[in-house]
């Protein structure tokens, strides 16, 4: 097609995983998964929740705005199915509330599980209450307009990561991760083999078993040079 403005498109039909995957994943925390495949796909530590308690997992909708303007969310709207997360962000960085609760009826409506957004969201207390779980960068009471085109459903950056459409969304309390949908298997597999590990180090751990052996640290401090002293050793070599 010639003449069309990639940046100025709404993409429709864009493939979504298997949804009994995506559930499959949101039985395990972003730090597991982020973890289990190698640090990778983390969000960065400014998207927060507006709540607290919430674990979602979700097939990627983008929009992508102008700053202060949220035509292309309302635009998003259409293109969301069951099971999606709606991922926002803006050419350039904005603080406004781009989204709040009649958009979030809207997107309830039609199945969406949860919005991650690069800008700022209003309506918290009421979002909260209707149960619809939100990760911003900002929290700001000031509007928006609906004047200026955008694009849906074409790759995204959101805290350095890439999040194409159809990919997946994973969030909780600890933050936002994406993976490419070809991954869910290896992801699922990778996560459970770690919560594995990790329930043998819970227990280990409460039994009394010091970190500085469950994980073999002793040597290293020692090739480090960090040496044990006595109290009454380091006074007298901190005179």
């Amino acid at each position: 097609m010639s003449g069309v403005n990639l940046n100025r498109v709404v993409v429709t039909g864009v493939p979504r995983p298997p949804i009994e995957q995506v559930d499959e994943l949101a039985g395990f925390g972003v730090a597991t998964v982020h973890e289990a495949l190698g640090r990778v796909g983390y969000l960065g530590p400014e998207l927060r929740p507006i709540q607290q308690g919430a674990r979602i997992a979700g097939s990627v909708v983008t929009a992508l705005c102008w700053p202060g303007d949220n035509l292309m969310i309302h635009a998003a709207v259409e293109q969301c199915a069951p099971g999606d997360i709606l991922v926002v962000t803006t050419v350039s960085p904005n603080s406004d509330g781009l989204f709040g609760e009649l958009l979030a009826t809207s997107l309830a409506s039609r199945g969406v599980r949860g919005l991650v957004i690069g800008t700022g969201v209003r309506d918290t207390a009421e979002l909260r209450e209707m149960g619809f779980p939100v990760w911003s960068r900002h929290v700001s009471a000031q509007g928006s307009v609906k004047a200026t085109a955008g694009a849906v459903n074409i790759p995204v950056v959101v805290g350095g990561q890439t999040v194409y459409p159809g990919s997946v969304i994973l969030a909780d309390d600890d933050g936002v991760m994406t993976l490419p949908a070809r991954d869910l298997p290896r992801a699922i597999e990778a996560s459970e083999a770690r919560e594995a590990k990790e329930q043998a180090t819970r227990e280990a751990l409460a039994g009394g078993q010091l970190g500085l052996d469950r994980y073999n640290l002793r040597p290293l401090l020692k090739e480090l040079g960090v040496q044990y002293v006595t109290a009454d050793e380091y006074r007298e070599l901190a005179k």
